[in-house]
Formats: structure tokens, C-alpha cells, sequence
């Protein structure tokens, strides 16, 4: 695809694959790696992305939505996908047809997938090909099941049905409190202490912090690999290196005198005189109008973001060095990322997944994975 605007996201598929190599080789007493490619893997998009991952190790895929595993199932017919998130009754056909695994959040949810309501189920369909992982609520609050009697009754549901338990599992919601964590292990080991582990195949736990922050637990067989793959990690031992970087061009170069102002709302005001470039990129493409202020680069130089940054472009303060189409460095790599994210009160995971469809992704390393 030509990029008429000089805007794109280079997407590096070797560092992914050998990010992925490395996290295993260290954690490596695990049977099951889970790789998360939800939301176009944190948006690195496509699936060269995701056969980066499986040949770096990972033997199971996360996602989010039936949608998301159906897009992947097209490439991939024989790695497991497991949706993370809640996928209604009426689409069980299709989950089976394609060997998409469920999760199980609620006594409620099981209950209508068992009695049949809610369900446009093609008889054809066994429903013991339909594999579930039952997630427990340790302490995020967010989805599973926090009671032990209502765990207990969807075990026991489960286990008297045509359907097949597969996998059990909970999240982690904050790695970086070990207080808070290390109560999430023990109300998860408390949990599934009341049923019997031996007619479970897999055990998941730890996602990626979790994974590097704390040893694993013994029955545990399974870790979900996320973030960690695409080069973030407090663990800085592992090496890994970054895989996503976001670039666009100056497409014109201005002198501005002292008081005028610059963009929308006169944002910015020069207080001598001063010379701007402006750069093909903008809060359509996902950089969002709180990075005003932050920096970018040109030929390892750092230049600020000032004015308002608009739909299409925004405008850099530059000196005599910067030139008409130089290639502006919008973000650079996993520090540049993460002091970004940072600065607009934000996380790594919503810098990268912020960047639209429209931002063109370019894959180095293609032809080796």
C-alpha cells in the first residue's frame, strides 16, 4: 500500500518472535503460554503479528470477542482461541463450528447456555465439543465468580452436562501491590481447593507482570502472555526489545512572529519570534489532543508538540535544522511510549491501541516469520 501521507506504524515481527522466545526460555516451567492478541494485538494489527507470536512459543491465543477469534480462525485453524470476554448464548454454533473456547463468568450465564434460552442452537451442534474456562473473581471485580457456592454449583453444573471443562482461571489487577496480589492467590487457591483439580486440564494465573514479579504457584500450568510481548516489562533482565513505532512527515515549515498565535483556540501564543513545522498527523489518527506539550523526534532530536493538536495534523516547535519532509518520530520506542502514556495520565496499552485503522502499519521482518 503507498503512503501518500508519509504517516505510519512500523510493526517489528522478529523483535515480537524473539520477545516471546525469551519470556518463555526464563518462565519455563509452564506447560500452557497464553498470548493475548486482543484488540489487534495492542494495536500492532494483522495477523503476521500473531504468527510471530505462535513461532516464538505460545501455544493458545486470547482475544476478546467472538469476532476478534473468528478473524484469527480463518488463518489458524488448529491453535486454540480462547474469548476472554462474554459471548452470548445465541453463538454457541458458532464457537463450537470453529473451536472457540468460552469463558464462564456466572451460575446465570451457565444456566442459559444449559436450559437452552437465549440460544439459536443448530441441533446438528454437539455441545460437548464446546470447551469452557470458568473465570474467578479473586478480587478485580470486574468479571467471574467471587462466591465459593456459586462456584461450587457451576463446577458441578459443568461436570453433570455434555459440556467441556477445559480451564479455570483468574486476573491479576494490580502486580505492582503485593499485598493486594498475594491476597488474589489466596483467594483463588481457597477457591478452587473445593473442587477436584485432576478433571481440570488447564490452570492460568499470572498475566505478563504477574508472570515476572512472582514465582508460580504449583498447580498453575498456564500464564498469559500480553504487554510483555511487545517489549514492556519492569523486568529489565529479560532484554526485550521494542516492537511498535508510529512516524509521519513535516509537510510545511513557518516563521512566526512574537503574539501571533498558533491552532485552534490560539492554544499557544509565540513569545518571540519562532519557526513551526507542521506534521500529517492528528487526533484521528489516535494522537490525542492531551500530548500538547510532549515531545517527538527528528533525526534524534527532541521537539515539542504545541497548539492544539487537530483531526489531521498537529505542529512541532522546531530550529533551522528541520527541513520540509523530514521524517518526524511521533513514538520512538518502549521508553519513549511509556514516558508519553505518562505524561498524558495514561498507560502503554492505550498509546499503542489509540492508533487508528488509518495510520497504515509497515511489517519489517516478514519474510523470516
Amino acid at each position: 500500500m503507498q503512503r501518500y501521507n508519509g504517516t505510519y506504524a512500523k510493526v517489528n515481527l522478529i523483535n515480537i518472535k524473539e520477545n516471546v522466545e525469551k519470556i518463555i526460555s526464563k518462565y519455563n516451567k509452564y506447560k500452557y503460554y497464553f498470548g493475548v492478541v486482543k484488540a489487534d494485538s495492542y494495536g500492532h494489527f494483522d495477523n503476521k503479528v500473531i504468527s510471530a507470536v505462535v513461532k516464538g512459543g505460545v501455544n493458545y491465543l486470547c482475544v476478546s470477542s467472538l469476532k476478534e477469534a473468528l478473524k484469527i480462525r480463518e488463518k489458524f485453524k488448529n491453535i486454540p482461541i480462547l474469548c476472554l470476554g462474554v459471548i452470548e448464548p445465541k453463538y454457541l454454533d458458532v464457537c463450537v463450528k470453529n473451536d472457540i473456547t468460552i469463558t464462564v463468568v456466572s451460575e446465570e450465564y451457565l444456566d442459559s447456555i444449559l436450559n437452552g434460552k437465549n440460544r439459536n442452537f443448530d441441533s446438528r451442534i454437539n455441545l460437548n465439543k464446546l470447551k469452557i474456562h470458568i473465570k474467578l473473581d479473586s478480587g478485580m471485580n470486574r468479571l467471574g465468580i467471587k462466591d465459593e457456592v456459586e462456584f461450587k454449583n457451576v463446577y458441578n453444573k459443568i461436570l453433570n452436562s455434555n459440556l467441556l471443562l477445559e480451564g479455570i482461571f483468574t486476573h491479576i489487577c494490580s502486580s505492582s501491590d503485593e499485598y493486594y496480589t498475594k491476597k488474589q492467590f489466596e483467594k483463588f487457591e481457597n477457591m478452587v481447593k473445593l473442587i477436584d483439580l485432576s478433571k481440570v486440564k488447564i490452570i492460568h494465573l499470572a498475566n505478563s507482570e504477574t508472570l515476572v514479579n512472582y514465582e508460580k504457584i504449583k498447580f498453575v500450568n498456564g500464564c498469559r502472555l500480553g504487554i510483555i510481548m511487545y517489549g514492556f516489562t519492569k523486568e529489565k533482565s529479560l532484554n526485550l526489545k521494542s516492537t511498535f513505532s508510529v512516524y509521519s512527515k513535516v509537510v510545511q515549515i513557518k516563521n512566526i512572529k512574537k503574539g501571533e498565535s498558533i491552532g485552534y483556540d490560539s492554544l499557544y501564543t509565540a513569545k518571540e519570534d519562532e519557526k513551526i513545522a507542521i506534521v500529517q498527523i492528528g487526533y484521528a489518527d489516535g494522537i490525542i489532543r492531551k500530548n500538547t506539550g510532549r515531545y517527538v523526534y527528528i533525526y534524534d532530536k527532541k521537539y515539542a508538540i504545541i497548539g492544539n493538536i487537530c483531526m489531521d495534523m498537529l505542529m512541532i516547535k522546531v530550529d533551522d535544522s528541520v527541513k520540509l519532509y523530514d521524517e518526524v518520530i511521533i513514538l520512538k520506542d518502549v521508553e519513549h511510549i511509556e514516558s508519553v502514556a505518562k505524561y498524558i495520565g495514561t498507560i502503554p496499552y492505550e498509546i499503542m491501541c489509540n492508533i487508528t485503522k488509518r495510520v497504515e502499519r509497515v511489517y519489517e521482518g516478514e519474510s523470516l516469520i
